[in-house]
């Protein structure tokens, strides 16, 4: 089970963004995740007539390091770390350690 999934709201911990907030668009893989919002970039993009691009500065968000983003705790306001729990009835739920909290009602 992972701490971070797609969809979850995620603060900046380290980096140029630094306590900016965002959702996780997509996870790239076990150590990278794309944040809408978050490490945008300006980007130099060469045209390509056969696919009828055209050239120019494009904006664009780059992957984050899953170690540079923490998950936002809406109870305290702030960045949290996240714990793995197993129930009673043998079901694995994602905690924050600060409150003990279920992050996945």
């Amino acid at each position: 089970m992972r701490k971070l999934r797609k969809g979850d709201e995620v603060i900046a911990i380290a980096g140029k963004d630094k306590g900016k907030r965002g959702t996780i668009r997509s996870m790239i893989d076990d150590e990278k995740v794309l944040v809408d919002g978050l490490n945008r970039v300006r980007k130099h993009v060469r045209p390509n007539p056969n696919k009828n691009e055209a050239g120019g500065i494009v904006d664009k968000e780059m992957p984050l390091h899953v170690s540079n983003v923490a998950l936002f705790n809406p109870a305290t306001q702030k960045a949290d770390r996240v714990g793995i729990r197993i129930l009673e009835d043998g079901k694995k739920v994602r905690f924050f350690k600060s409150n003990g909290e279920v992050v996945d009602a």
